[in-house]
């Protein structure tokens, strides 16, 4: 459904579904209770305008009744967003493609409390460009390699690499050492392989609760009755000391899959969560972002064919994870 409204400094107006009945009287009812978070004047204030419209363009008013229509849009605001002080790389741009090296913090795309502090946003202004789209995304405490179309009549051949699954994906990752680590004898003893050497491949399946927004938890669950639906396969980069003096495991990673949380899910599951990570094994309380321990995630290579021209692409961020081994041991 085509969106009514034009971009506005790099932001996309937002699509709102209308419930066709309710105890709401009229759409602004709905929607002063909908968003509770923003003050009624402000809500009226923005109908009043003309800044709450319907599928043609048409303004709604304060007094449009409920049912009429079945989708608004409407231009969202965060006027209290704060800046992210790190910054995205362009490491390549054609005519169709955009790849970016984004650094740890930044949202792939607006959610939340980010709007315009997200790698889409900044690159629209930047590139001046409001056809840019994400192809694929990374979580925001993860770094690496984000692809992005940069036109709309291209956009589903670069999309469909990653639903066909030709798009070959690298990560890497650094974890806290086990206690019984036996350099001579590199395991894991992780649930389902204990003593399994590396390579190895773990396969799980992950899925999205339904129950865990209202219980305010965003991690996925694991089912352990269901087939498998996420594999990763696994290999030892080192193991030793990092900068900062801790004892940790360097892994590369190569997904199969690209469930949700997938890598954070599959290394936890294995004994070594990711250092940073506050959501697996267990979810810890909100925090500050801590630049001196993010997520030690980086998304390190993309390779594909060119789905326009057939040529071979690689791509590599340039990137670093702060705490891989400075020091290596056997």
């Amino acid at each position: 459904m085509p969106a009514p409204l034009p971009m506005k400094d790099g932001v996309g107006p937002t699509r709102l579904r209308v419930p066709a009945e309710g105890p709401w009287p009229t759409v602004a009812a709905f929607v002063t209770e909908r968003f509770s978070h923003v003050s009624a004047d402000e809500l009226r204030r923005r109908f009043r305008d003309g800044e709450v419209v319907a599928y043609d363009g048409t303004s709604l008013d304060a007094d449009t009744p409920l049912g009429r229509h079945e989708f608004l849009w409407y231009y969202r605001e965060l006027p209290d967003e704060q800046p992210i002080p790190y910054r995205e790389d362009i490491l390549y741009i054609d005519d169709d493609l955009v790849v970016i090296d984004k650094p740890h913090f930044l949202p792939t795309t607006p959610g939340g409390r980010y709007l315009r502090e997200s790698a889409l946003v900044r690159l629209r202004v930047r590139l001046e460009n409001p056809e840019i789209a994400p192809i694929h995304r990374l979580d925001r405490p993860t770094a690496g390699l984000v692809l992005f179309s940069a036109r709309r009549a291209s956009r589903g051949a670069y999309q469909s690499l990653f639903e066909r699954r030709t798009v070959a994906k690298v990560y890497e990752a650094v974890s806290a050492r086990p206690a019984d680590w036996d350099p001579a004898e590199p395991r894991l003893a992780g649930q389902r392989l204990a003593g399994q050497r590396f390579p190895l491949i773990y396969r799980n399946h992950i899925f999205r609760d339904p129950t865990a927004a209202q219980r305010n938890d965003p991690r996925v669950g694991v089912d352990p009755d269901r087939p498998p639906n996420a594999e990763t396969a696994i290999e030892l980069a080192g193991a030793g000391r990092s900068a900062s003096g801790r004892a940790v495991l360097h892994t590369v990673l190569r997904p199969h899959t690209g469930r949700m949380h997938q890598l954070r899910v599959h290394l936890a599951a294995l004994g070594v969560p990711i250092l940073g990570d506050r959501r697996y094994p267990d979810l810890l309380p909100e925090e500050a972002d801590d630049p001196a321990l993010p997520l030690q995630l980086l998304a390190r290579s993309l390779a594909f064919p060119d789905p326009l021209s057939g040529q071979a692409r690689e791509f590599t961020s340039r990137r670093t994870l702060s705490e891989a081994p400075s020091t290596l041991q056997p």
